[in-house]
């Protein structure tokens, strides 16, 4: 049988339809500088080629004149890494930090205590596999989430018994760490994002470690995700793809799920597809699964050429919930609940991302206010840094620790951060003391990550 590698895009049961879309290439793409005059502009069209390149470059949601100001000052940046460099408008992010976005992906979360009560191994990953798909329906959203603030926080809970806490551990490079468990998982993350700007598209390198421990097997899963890459962030109407593999590892016994994320072609063709197969230790396929990770997945059992075993039918294992009709940001209704306060616990940490006031008012639609606490939240950060050179201190997170592990990933290294079990103490310290007197209204808390308070409050820059 050919091993793991030699079945990507797909071979066997894949290998008709992965050729055909093969022929069609990338998506149409067309310069435009003929007729704007812009070096090094490039505009992608999703649907092919329907449309003129110069006409799809006037769509989106930029003003021209800003439009034209932000893509002089970015062509200097081209070919770097904008994680953090730039300062970007407003009208670009939606009304969520990147510590929300990681919280996205409890929302399937029934789906790990599927995996946690599933005797097969294979199945097993056949769900969880599901689960880590699940988020790309979050991921095709074309708004910016904020960058979080140093010692920002984002805590989740009244959601399938899920106590959810995750912190910006590093601001330079920008690193957020995370930590998810139920009474059927332990989910933890170190993420560092890592982009290139390209001119009117960005790279975005998912620099991480992962980790899923299913509780009844004992087993622990490890995840590499597939890049992704935002087109026409200035000229045209943005949209995103995630083309290269999605692979998951268990690490106790080596078995794995490899699937391919096919790239956008030629009107259309392979968007969204994903195909691939969940392999024992010894590269023997077990299942194949196919879908789109924008919509559903499905799995059957397979034989070890990668056919479809005779008398088995293909079951859906993940399908998108329903979202809301002609949602500004593209919300989903768990989305929304993650900025309510519905999911927020009692005695709120005023760290949460929540109470960030450029967020709170991008949401409420004031985009002046967004911007001008958005500055001020970062001239803060600035001001922190310099004391905390001035006095010749080390940051140190609050709910994680550096481990002095360094993990490799395919697009760099990563310092690895760990929970260390101090927040769970802080709830149950709640929980403990249920006063009623001690209760302050969550939603008047003034946001404060701060290390240092002798600062000026928000209120003197109202």
């Amino acid at each position: 049988m050919a091993p793991v590698g030699d079945q990507k895009p797909g071979s066997g049961f894949f290998a008709s339809f992965a050729s055909t879309i093969s022929n069609f290439g990338s998506a149409m793409s067309k310069s435009v500088n003929g007729m704007l005059g812009y070096e090094g502009l490039e505009v992608i069209n999703p649907e092919g080629g329907t449309e003129d390149a110069e006409v799809e470059a006037q769509k989106g949601r930029w003003k021209q004149e800003d439009r034209d100001s932000f893509w002089k000052m970015m062509q200097n940046y081209i070919g770097a890494d904008v994680t953090s460099v730039v300062t970007l408008p407003v009208l670009i992010f939606e009304p969520m930090t990147m510590l929300q976005k990681m919280a996205e992906l409890m929302e399937y979360s029934h789906l790990l205590d599927l995996a946690d009560e599933c005797e097969d191994p294979h199945m097993r990953l056949v769900y969880t596999a599901a689960w880590f798909i699940s988020l790309y329906y979050a991921i095709q959203r074309t708004w910016k989430p904020f960058n979080p603030i140093l010692g920002e926080t984002y805590e989740m809970v009244n959601h399938c018994g899920i106590t959810f806490i995750a912190e910006q551990v590093s601001h330079h490079p920008p690193m957020s760490a995370a930590h998810a468990e139920n009474e059927h998982f332990v989910y933890d993350i170190t993420s560092k994002l890592k982009t290139k700007f390209l001119g009117n598209s960005v790279d975005i390198y998912p620099v991480g470690r992962t980790r899923l421990k299913l509780k009844k097997s004992g087993v622990v899963l490890d995840l590499v995700p597939p890049p992704s890459k935002a087109n026409n962030i200035i000229f045209g109407r943005t949209w995103v793809d995630s083309p290269g593999d999605m692979i998951l590892t268990n690490l106790t016994t080596g078995d794995k799920v490899v699937l391919y994320f096919q790239p956008c072609g030629w009107f259309g063709a392979g968007r969204f597809e994903v195909d691939g197969y969940v392999y024992n230790a010894e590269e023997e396929p077990k299942y194949l699964m196919s879908g789109k990770w924008n919509e559903f997945m499905s799995y059957q059992p397979c034989d070890s050429e990668g056919e479809p075993t005779p008398g088995s039918e293909l079951k859906e294992v993940w399908r998108a919930a329903e979202a809301p009709k002609n949602d500004k940001f593209q919300y989903t209704y768990f989305a929304h609940k993650l900025n309510s306060f519905d999911t927020a616990p009692k005695k709120l940490l005023p760290s949460d991302s929540r109470l960030r006031p450029d967020r709170v008012a991008l949401e409420q639609g004031d985009l002046s206010k967004a911007g001008s606490e958005k500055s001020r939240l970062e001239e803060r950060q600035r001001a922190e840094k310099k004391t905390r050179e001035t006095k010749k201190e080390q940051y140190k997170p609050k709910w994680f620790d550096f481990t002095n592990e360094i993990g490799s990933t395919p697009w760099g290294d990563l310092e690895v951060y760990k929970y260390n079990g101090e927040y769970e103490k802080r709830r149950a310290e709640v929980d403990i003391s249920d006063s009623v007197e001690e209760e302050t209204e969550t939603n008047s808390i003034e946001f404060n990550p701060w290390q240092y308070n002798d600062f000026p409050s928000s209120s003197s820059h109202a």
